[in-house]
């Protein structure tokens, strides 16, 4: 093992990780080192499908947020590719998402903190510091940051299906130019759902495309200005220190606040089916079929055709449809990392099974607190909606920094919010009189 302990290791290299890095690379008496098994960087490769577009402002990049001067903004990638005055005449409502991955790509390739092709493999809790196994040799590190993502949910009843007859949205760009079955069901009624559907209805080999949510309708990503009060620190922190039950009701609530569609994505989509219309001189059109406020509540194949049943919402009705292939668009699910099972009976979890996060961001567990483990991408119910997306990235990035000098480095700190969320110089219990029944 290596006599030198290195401030940070970090475990994967996604957007969350990367924007720490990024950070971390104007602190240089930090040592840190990330890895990532992969050979090299990819956001999402099984979802560039073609005119994909950001839900985000190319500001919330990975540091301008709280490093505006940094050499690995947006902006500076826009000027290093020539391309910055072209990128404003060209008026984008939406950056395009290849960009913005082409961006993070420019990224990794120049920081020189990151090993790519070298997993961590186990990670070991010693005094005052942690042992870990990577591809790359035996490292130790004082602290860990935990940016491997989370996995691909599949509903309940879809366990028992081939996968040959299924697959997650995140592998579409692989499968969707390989699809034979002719009639399809997607599953999902948010933006990649959407995205998805667009994408098949350019597809010759597919007869029908039921398109099925379990919302009442397909409903547009809810990014007006108050709501985007919620993608902000001072939001975060005051989610932060509401009791759980509270903070699950709340994520439940705002869903549509950070998994809506882009109305620009509705308006294609819209569009698209009428002109459909149009051509069939208004026959109905049964290549595709719009199903919201369905919950799919069983799935039986028989040979290579699936049966779906599902519970209507609108009417209350128990309907059933026959497909040859379904695509989820339902998500992703965070499971703890298998280099940290020597260290999962110290971590607290909370009342659905996700590890407790400090307001840092770092697990609660029962090591030093001078040891501390950064998860990203986390703590939707810890830290609110914002947590899982871009929104908040550098900001994030930049509490982990300061916690790890254990001092103010970026000056984190922020107006007033504009909408007033808590209660100020009151008790946070009614008087007990409010409390009874009347008699």
């Amino acid at each position: 093992m290596t006599s030198h302990v290195l401030d940070l290791a970090g475990a994967g290299i996604g957007p969350f990780n990367l924007s720490l890095a990024a950070q971390l690379d104007s602190i240089p008496q930090l040592s840190v080192r990330f890895f990532e098994r992969r050979p090299s960087f990819a956001w999402h490769p099984g979802m560039m499908l073609p005119g994909a577009e950001m839900q985000t402002s190319i500001l919330k990049d990975l540091v301008t947020a709280t490093n505006p001067t940094s050499r690995w903004s947006f902006l500076s990638y826009l000027v290093a590719h020539k391309r910055f005055y072209q990128f404003l005449n060209a008026e984008y409502e939406a950056v395009p998402r290849k960009e913005f991955a082409d961006y993070l790509g420019w990224v990794a390739r120049g920081l020189t903190s990151l090993r790519f092709g070298a997993s961590v493999r186990e990670v070991h809790a010693n005094d005052g510091f942690f042992s870990i196994a990577t591809d790359d040799g035996a490292i130790s590190a004082r602290n860990l940051s935990v940016g491997v993502g989370k996995i691909a949910s599949r509903p309940a009843w879809a366990e028992q299906l081939p996968k040959s007859m299924t697959f997650h949205s995140s592998e579409a760009t692989q499968r969707i130019g390989d699809i034979k079955a002719p009639r399809l069901a997607v599953i999902g009624g948010g933006q990649s759902g959407a995205e998805i559907v667009d994408a098949l209805l350019d597809l010759n080999a597919v007869s029908s495309i039921h398109w099925i949510s379990r919302r009442p309708n397909f409903e547009p990503l809810d990014a007006t200005p108050f709501t985007n009060e919620l993608f902000t620190p001072g939001y975060m922190e005051r989610f932060h220190g509401l009791p759980e039950e509270l903070r699950l009701t709340h994520t439940r609530r705002q869903v549509l606040a950070s998994d809506g569609v882009s109305a620009s994505t509705l308006k294609k989509l819209y569009r698209r089916l009428y002109e459909r219309k149009l051509d069939a001189g208004g026959h109905p059109d049964h290549g595709i079929s719009l199903r919201p406020f369905r919950n799919v509540i069983a799935a039986e194949q028989d040979g290579p055709e699936i049966t779906l049943t599902m519970r209507n919402g609108f009417d209350d009705s128990i309907e059933t449809l026959v497909v040859d292939m379904i695509v989820f668009a339902t998500g992703y699910r965070f499971v703890l990392p298998k280099f940290l099972h020597s260290l999962e009976n110290r971590i607290e979890l909370n009342s659905i099974g996700e590890p407790v996060l400090e307001s840092d961001f770092s697990l609660a567990w029962d090591g030093p607190r001078d040891n501390r483990i950064f998860v990203l991408n986390a703590g939707r119910h810890s830290h609110g909606i914002a947590e899982p997306q871009l929104s908040l990235a550098a900001w994030r990035s930049a509490v982990i920094a300061n916690a790890l000098l254990g001092r103010q480095h970026f000056d984190l700190d922020q107006l007033d919010p504009i909408v007033q969320w808590e209660t100020h110089g009151q008790p946070s219990n009614l008087p007990s009189h409010m409390g009874q029944a009347a008699e």
